[in-house]
């Protein structure tokens, strides 16, 4: 008699990426469409949401570009709605969606700390919500959270709130994983470090901006923290992604996964 757990291959299964129209949720809509999934790109900028969905349809998988603002709950509820009533069901939900800003931890204003808690945190948490409560009903899903090593490390003073957010995401990924495990219902998250990215550039270029060095001065200082010496690719995040929405996980929730290079260890 064996006890070991059984998860069915992700073939003909349907997904929601959010904040997948560039980046890191590019990848990952991508490869989860690469695995055999069906894939509902979900972002703020409907155009290269459909850019994507035509990637993944000439991969011959089926696919929905949605505009959603995820602060917004109706959005949500119309996001997971649509994803059921296209497509049929609901099995795995990628929290991708994120926003950044800068400044000192000193110079923070309760405006700028509700924009990035809205977003990356508390629309995060209620849309876990939603989706676990149709996960359940259909006995089965998993969620992966983009949280970030900042949640973990608070790695630099330039983005103070984003440090808060991605450590509630973590916090918030490993309170759900408890909350559903004896449903069979897997929650994990992935911590990204350094990718190679537009909003990386971003970073770069605001970050040169507050401290009066070069974008290219900060991006070489950013580099040179990864012990593996370069940054990582959307691709490689992309990867752990299917992993952590794959068979071979079925043992796995409440973890927070580094993607950083070595550049974070715990």
């Amino acid at each position: 008699m064996t006890n070991k757990l059984y998860e069915p291959p992700v073939t003909d299964q349907v997904a929601i990426v959010t904040g997948a129209g560039q980046g890191i949720g590019r990848g990952i809509a991508l490869r989860l469409a690469q695995d055999g999934m069906n894939v509902v790109v979900a972002d703020l900028k409907i155009a290269p949401a459909q850019q994507v969905v035509d990637e993944i349809l000439a991969l011959g998988r089926k696919a929905i570009a949605f505009k959603i603002d995820v602060t917004k709950e109706e959005e949500r509820q119309q996001l997971l709605a649509t994803t059921v009533r296209e497509l049929g069901r609901l099995d795995v939900l990628v929290n991708n969606a994120g926003i950044n800003m800068y400044c000192a931890p000193l110079d923070v204003t309760e405006a700028h700390w509700d924009a990035i808690l809205n977003v990356n945190t508390k629309a995060m948490w209620f849309l876990c919500q939603a989706a676990l409560k149709i996960m359940i009903e259909q006995k089965q899903g998993r969620i992966v959270n983009l949280a970030s090593a900042a949640g973990k490390m608070a790695s630099t003073l330039y983005h103070p709130v984003y440090n808060v957010s991605k450590a509630g995401v973590i916090a918030l990924t490993k309170t759900f994983a408890q909350a559903v495990a004896p449903h069979r219902i897997r929650v994990n998250c992935v911590c990204p470090g350094i990718i190679d990215t537009a909003m990386g550039d971003q970073v770069a270029a605001e970050f040169a901006r507050l401290s009066g060095k070069t974008a290219e001065q900060i991006l070489s200082e950013r580099t040179a923290r990864v012990p593996m010496g370069i940054p990582g690719t959307p691709d490689e995040v992309a990867d752990v992604v299917s992993f952590l929405v794959g068979p071979d996980s079925r043992f796995m929730t409440g973890q927070a996964i580094n993607v950083t290079g070595g550049m974070v260890t715990y």
